[in-house]
């Protein structure tokens, strides 16, 4: 019988496979700095948001202007009963003090540059939920949750910061059981607000609940109210 004479293969493994080598050394190299990065910034303010708290272009305290001089919330953010987000406001609004009051101020140097230029004043969104979530400022306020139950006490704030971590689970149990952070439709921007001594906050929420329709929990747990 005569023999096979065809030779043998010089190479087993296929050409691709040189690059494997290289491929596993620089994944043996980088993948701890990456997972070590990858963490971090998956742990930090900004990605966690609760006690993020930046530095704004204009050092506007909240708690002169909220607390001491008792300033409205809707005064600057005007559309936080009837919109589904809270306006930040623009430099008119600022102007229609500071042009009387403190207008050569240093800190308002800013301010007056973009209300001779037009250009915006380039705030810092703290507050910011991931876009796969649906959130409506209108619907909250007009049924009585009031401004502190998410953003803290704004008034005692000289930077604003992310008190509450706006996590799916922290929106649940007000979800699950709002009687208790509900409030009067009149006092959502009172910050120092207390029940009347007579009655309990859970008797009132209850009552408000009932005179504000506020579903169940089983409406107000489903997924479709949120994720849209």
């Amino acid at each position: 019988m005569a023999s096979d004479d065809t030779p043998s293969p010089r190479f087993v493994f296929p050409k691709w496979a040189n690059y494997l080598l290289p491929g596993l050394i620089v994944i043996a190299l980088g993948g701890g700095p990456y997972v070590a990065t990858l963490a971090g910034l998956g742990a930090s303010a900004e990605a966690l948001n609760e006690g993020y708290r930046p530095d704004q272009p204009v050092p506007y305290s909240h708690k002169l202007h909220a607390g001491e001089l008792g300033i409205d919330c809707r005064y600057c953010h005007t559309t936080v009963d009837e919109e589904s987000f809270a306006a930040i406001p623009p430099t008119q609004t600022c102007m229609n003090c500071h042009q009387k009051i403190r207008p050569e101020s240093e800190k308002l140097a800013l301010v007056r540059k973009s209300h001779e230029t037009g250009e915006p004043i380039p705030w810092k969104k703290v507050h910011d939920l991931g876009d796969y979530a649906y959130f409506n400022h209108s619907m909250h306020v007009n049924k009585g949750v009031a401004c502190v139950q998410c953003h803290g006490r704004v008034d005692r704030m000289e930077v604003v910061e992310q008190k509450e971590p706006l996590s799916m689970g922290w929106c649940l149990d007000c979800h699950r059981e709002p009687e208790p952070r509900l409030r009067p439709r009149d006092e959502v921007t009172e910050m120092g607000w207390h029940p009347p001594a007579d009655q309990s906050r859970e008797e009132l929420g209850k009552k408000l609940a009932e005179e504000y329709e506020i579903p169940g929990e089983d409406y107000m747990t489903n997924c479709s109210l949120c994720h849209r």
